[in-house]
């Protein structure tokens, strides 16, 4: 039987509420942007109901700012060291993500800590990915190949990666979605940072969705 006028109408009517309520994103990156990558091919591909619309970093030589630009996604470089007061780059960052109406903040490998001017704007929507399995090998200084090094000190047999959202402290906030990996007997901090961030870019997307299905509670 085909579908009644109705259906198809009701059809569109959802699709259009679909498109409409896609999130407004802003990823935060300092470096490559494989991260922002992944959360962007999460997008194009429908499998999360998301906009990225701006790419943030501190760093002009971020090598995501040309991930940014081939995707025609608007992006700014904007460092707190550029202002004698911290309060100023503040407003001049929310003033960023106001003028594009984010509604979820991505870190994705973002090398500053987030004023609390802006973790107090977006409550439970600022989300960061860390190399480890927090709480373990979390805090500050633990980034990068601190992690990697740390794990494989430790002797633990395990790693993997924690999106988490982000709050005042250092890798403190609530738990969104882990997801883990084992050490293998001859992992070097390369072979393992290697294969975590694999898990990072599958990680990523999917702890996006919970947030936007609300099946996460910040």
């Amino acid at each position: 039987m085909p579908p009644s006028r109705l259906a198809i109408a009701i059809g569109f009517f959802l699709s259009d509420i679909i498109i409409r309520t896609s999130m407004r994103v802003a990823v935060f990156a300092s470096g490559g942007g494989s991260n922002f990558q992944a959360i962007v091919d999460a997008q194009k591909s429908g499998y999360a109901a998301i906009e990225v619309v701006l790419c943030v970093t501190n760093n002009a030589e971020a090598g995501v700012l040309q991930r940014a630009a081939r995707e025609g996604i608007d992006s700014i470089v904007i460092s707190s060291t550029s202002y004698s007061r911290a309060g100023e780059f503040a407003r001049e960052l929310l003033n960023a993500l106001d003028e594009c109406g984010i509604e979820l903040i991505a870190l994705a490998g973002y090398m500053k800590k987030i004023p609390a001017a802006i973790i107090q704007k977006f409550p439970g929507r600022i989300l960061n990915i860390h190399p480890a399995l927090l709480p373990e090998f979390g805090g500050k200084g633990m980034y990068g190949h601190h992690v990697h090094e740390a794990v494989l000190r430790s002797g633990t047999d395990r790693t993997g990666a924690t999106v988490h959202v982000v709050d005042q402290g250092y890798d403190t906030g609530r738990i969104v979605l882990q997801r883990e990996i084992p050490v293998l007997p001859d992992d070097t901090p390369e072979t393992l940072a290697a294969r975590v961030l694999d898990v990072e870019h599958q990680l990523y997307p999917d702890a996006i969705n919970m947030v936007l299905l609300n099946e996460f509670s910040s």
